[in-house]
């Protein structure tokens, strides 16, 4: 074989090896990754309370933990995130199935947000003009790593703590026997992933637009 012919194939097999030590470390690590996210973080054991009790919609437990720590006096507000446009207040109160009587005095409805990035806009909008500096996060378990993660961006001066609820259809441990809770945790995980990328896909893109303005001006 010629030496450049033997070079060539040499070159090859090793950018194939070392493509393949790349992706079976980015598959480890996915999977290191998969695994905590799957593990289900331990009930709220916070006794001090905070301005708001934020939840946000996607389960009727979820309003109920909410409606249980207004009543307990875990904050002075409810705010519910992404209700439905043709649910009102009273709707709300009675769905829940748990709201005391009071309940309708200091509880208020956002009804713009349709996923969890516009949860976060909406809270942070909600949280500035009542003026509050704390807020308990009420919302399913799978669901709180990003959530928190969105809040926090939202709103990074505000204290946040965390009360995860627990559906009985998603199951916590050996979750990994139920195709349902499986492909739910994974595709919670993959939006997770993707919400932690997003800023520097975005500032990338910003980078792009910005070099092309500035090449079509230097024409």
């Amino acid at each position: 074989m010629a030496p450049a012919v033997r070079w060539g194939s040499s070159l090859l097999s090793g950018t194939v090896r070392g493509l393949a030590i790349t992706c079976a470390a980015l598959f480890a690590l996915w999977v290191a990754g998969f695994i905590w996210f799957a593990a289900p973080p331990s009930p709220e054991n916070e006794t001090a309370p905070t301005d708001a009790i934020v939840v946000l919609t996607g389960g009727r437990l979820r309003l109920q933990s909410g409606m249980d720590l207004l009543r307990a006096g875990k904050g002075r507000k409810l705010f519910v995130s992404g209700v439905n446009q043709q649910v009102d207040l009273e709707e709300l109160l009675r769905v829940s199935g748990n709201a005391p009587d009071w309940a309708s005095c200091c509880t208020s409805l956002g009804h713009d947000a349709d996923n969890t990035v516009g949860n976060a806009r909406e809270t942070a909008q909600w949280m500035r003009q009542q003026g509050f500096n704390s807020l308990r996060l009420v919302t399913a378990w799978y669901h709180m790593p990003r959530s928190l993660l969105e809040l926090d961006r939202a709103m990074p001066g505000i204290e946040i703590i965390a009360h995860p609820v627990f559906p009985d259809e998603v199951r916590q441990e050996h979750w990994w026997v139920s195709r349902g809770t499986a492909i739910l945790l994974a595709n919670e995980y993959g939006k997770y992933l993707g919400a932690l990328i997003r800023p520097v896909v975005e500032r990338l893109q910003s980078a792009s637009t910005l070099r092309s303005a500035e090449a079509e001006i230097g024409r």
